[in-house]
């Protein structure tokens, strides 16, 4: 079953995904929240299919679920902080947040906060944790692996255009991949990504 469907494959399939839901050809013609829902959902069947057993990477610890919840509230500081400084240095970076935050537009609160605690943020690090860095770090190595893996995630993000989006993702990329590679518990990414996802853009917005 591992080798039925090709990674290479598979991250096309997800590079188009986001194409629809970010490029400025086509994200008018969807609702950014259910499409990215629906990608999340697609993307880990594949990986199901290629051979991805992300539940036996699954644990709970009280441990754990403070470490998820702790580095949740550190990456909010660190956008804090990031997005303080980046407006003060570059006249892109104020509009290209407001770009982020307008996808928001139209759509309810409650079901974007549902969407992200429930779907979004479990089935990114599901597949691009769980799945894409776990092959990838098959293939190359620990650490080739991971940065390779970091850097599809940041790349699939350039169909907005948008370079706050794409620092962003590879600050993420970067700092839950480095999580799972030391902690090795897809419960406590999932946690952190999930519950950072809820504050950024429901919650606490930058």
């Amino acid at each position: 079953m591992k080798n039925k469907l090709k990674l290479s494959y598979i991250i096309l399939v997800a590079a188009a995904l986001w194409f629809v839901m970010f490029s400025p050809w086509t994200k008018m013609h969807v609702n950014f929240w259910l499409t990215m829902a629906f990608s999340g959902v697609v993307l880990i069947t594949l990986s199901l299919l290629a051979g991805n057993q992300f539940w036996k990477k699954f644990h709970f610890s009280w441990r754990d679920l403070i470490i998820g919840i702790a580095s949740a509230a550190f990456m909010w500081v660190v956008f804090w902080i990031g997005n303080f400084i980046s407006i003060h240095l570059f006249h892109f970076a104020a509009p290209q947040v407001s770009a982020i935050y307008g996808l928001k537009s139209g759509s309810s609160l409650v079901m974007i906060a549902l969407l992200l605690l429930f779907i979004i943020g479990p089935a990114e690090e599901i597949f691009w944790r769980g799945f894409v860095m776990e092959r990838m770090t098959e293939k190359w190595g620990p650490w080739i692996g991971f940065a390779v893996a970091t850097l599809v995630y940041a790349a699939i993000h350039i169909w907005a255009f948008n370079f706050m989006l794409f620092m962003a993702a590879l600050i993420c990329g970067t700092f839950w991949g480095l999580l799972y590679k030391y902690n090795r518990n897809m419960f406590t990414i999932i946690i952190s990504h999930a519950l950072w996802d809820v504050m950024v853009f429901v919650v606490f917005p930058i």
